[in-house]
């Protein structure tokens, strides 16, 4: 499949896959739903790679790094989403993900030893003055349950970052994208099972028509074909570079929290996330499009 192809899929399915999380809250607990989430993608995936001949064999060297994998991307990281997602719109859970961009760079140069470019300062500055501009009004009128949500979505974004490092890694040691979820997704469903064994949560299902559609959409699209298509893209072209893809889940996912969730656009937030969106480019422009784009500010100035 093409880059662009997988980029295309990537920000559709997982820029809707916000409002599918909405639909998960409510009677079974967070930990619950993911657990059945990563279930049923883990046994998608394996039957997949069964089908197509792909062996699930991975060498026992390898295993502490899938666990890593799951651990960090497919559980520990959405459990902390599905907490704030009780106090913040899915659409401004989509703004804080999209600082994966950067968080990224910053991880390729602490594991990967790639280069800090100076953009990447600049986009910082871009995406925390965006973030605050964002999320002042929920930070006033709600107080501390906002700004806690908003720090869950920040540590659960840099979770996320760093299973993108170690995917990166995987893919760099031979393993096959499809089977490598498949297996992380498995441990990460076992990490969360023993977590909600070992604090009493109670395993109930919801059998509404909202929650099973969503956990089908969230299993077979948003984990199995999105994160297949993702960390694809992660190991073809880099982590730094495959994550701009998160630049466009915003757009995606605040259009439907408009119409889903009842967000109302303001000036503010309109400037904020235009900031972040802002701050997320400039991280991943080539240096020729960065010095053009300086010289016409300073030939209008």
């Amino acid at each position: 499949m093409s880059t662009s192809a997988l980029y295309t899929l990537t920000v559709l399915i997982w820029g809707s896959s916000w409002l599918a999380i909405h639909f998960q809250i409510g009677v079974v607990p967070p930990e619950i739903a993911i657990v059945y989430r990563f279930v049923l993608a883990s046994a998608l995936l394996a039957l997949w790679c069964l089908v197509r001949g792909t062996s699930l064999r991975i060498a026992l060297r390898h295993h502490p790094y899938l666990a890593l994998l799951g651990f960090s991307l497919f559980s520990l990281n959405y459990l902390l989403f599905y907490y704030a997602a009780f106090d913040l719109a899915t659409g401004l859970l989509a703004v804080i993900f999209s600082t994966m961009t950067v968080m990224n760079i910053f991880n390729s140069a602490l594991f990967l030893k790639r280069k800090i470019q100076k953009k990447t300062v600049i986009a910082v500055m871009f995406g925390l003055t965006g973030m605050g501009l964002v999320f002042w009004p929920e930070m006033t009128t709600s107080g501390s349950q906002a700004a806690g949500a908003i720090g869950m979505s920040l540590v659960a974004t840099y979770l996320a970052s760093i299973g993108n490092i170690v995917s990166a890694r995987n893919q760099k040691h031979g393993l096959s994208v499809a089977p490598a979820n498949a297996i992380g997704m498995a441990y990460g469903a076992l990490f969360l099972l023993a977590f909600s064994a070992g604090s009493g949560t109670p395993f109930v299902i919801d059998t509404s028509i909202s929650f099973i559609g969503s956990l089908l959409f969230l299993a077979l699209f948003a984990s199995a074909i999105a994160f297949g298509c993702y960390l694809t893209l992660v190991g073809r072209i880099g982590p730094e570079n495959a994550a701009y893809a998160t630049v466009l889940f915003p757009i995606v996912a605040l259009v439907l929290s408009t119409g889903f969730e009842g967000y109302e656009w303001q000036g503010r937030a309109l400037v904020g996330v235009s900031l972040v969106l802002i701050g997320n480019v400039v991280v991943l422009s080539r240096p020729a499009v960065l010095a053009r784009f300086k010289g016409r500010i300073s030939k209008h100035s």
